[in-house]
């Protein structure tokens, strides 16, 4: 059984596009906690919601990333609930060793982008910015750099001639939530390998 911790900062729309997923398929997986650093967020409404234990763990310090000993916090709380998969969604700070440590390759994130274009914040604005035709969304494992993991599923998403930033932000986040829950199946499914920074689905 993959038991999945998720870290959210925000809304946590992609929370729940994984977490009604799990709900209406017959899977190994589960959710077993959401942490949050924000005591606002609205995760943890979707999280009470579906009756999902639900902790915040703020990091005042920097707004990047955790502190060590908070990071180290957020490990502990993982463990507690027997996580051994942490889907990031929409978590706002850049993971350090002590998480990275204690979930190798077992950490995995969305970014609306297809990368390796666009990394960092706002992606869709740098995208529209930029001038591209297409860009999208990719899920992909979380390393020590910024939106540099493996890469395990893209979707593509056009941009329109007409698209503002608020427009074509909606449109990636719709396939957010369709490959999203989809990349933490094959997970769970043992359908997804990796080699080196390739990444092999069956």
């Amino acid at each position: 059984m993959v038991t999945i911790g998720v870290l959210a900062s925000g809304n946590g729309s992609n929370f729940q596009a994984i977490a009604e997923y799990l709900a209406s398929h017959r899977l190994p997986a589960r959710i077993g906690v959401v942490i949050t650093d924000n005591p606002t967020a609205g995760v943890l409404v979707r999280a009470a919601k579906f009756g999902i234990p639900a902790q915040c763990i703020p990091s005042p310090g920097h707004r990047t990333f955790l502190e060590p000993d908070i990071e180290t916090l957020y490990v502990s709380c993982l463990r507690e609930y027997g996580v051994n998969l942490v889907c990031l969604a929409g978590f706002m700070r850049v993971l350090k060793k002590p998480l990275l440590g204690a979930f190798p390759e077992r950490i995995i994130n969305i970014h609306p982008s297809l990368l390796p274009a666009f990394p960092g914040l706002e992606a869709w604005k740098q995208a529209l910015e930029y001038g591209v035709r297409f860009t999208g969304c990719t899920v992909h494992y979380v390393d020590p750099g910024v939106d540099t993991g493996p890469i395990i599923l893209q979707a593509v998403v056009p941009v329109l001639d007409n698209d503002t930033a608020q427009s074509l932000h909606a449109r990636i986040q719709e396939k957010e939530h369709l490959i999203y829950p989809l990349a933490v199946r094959l997970i769970a499914e043992g359908r997804v390998r990796r080699s080196g920074r390739r990444v092999i689905l069956r």
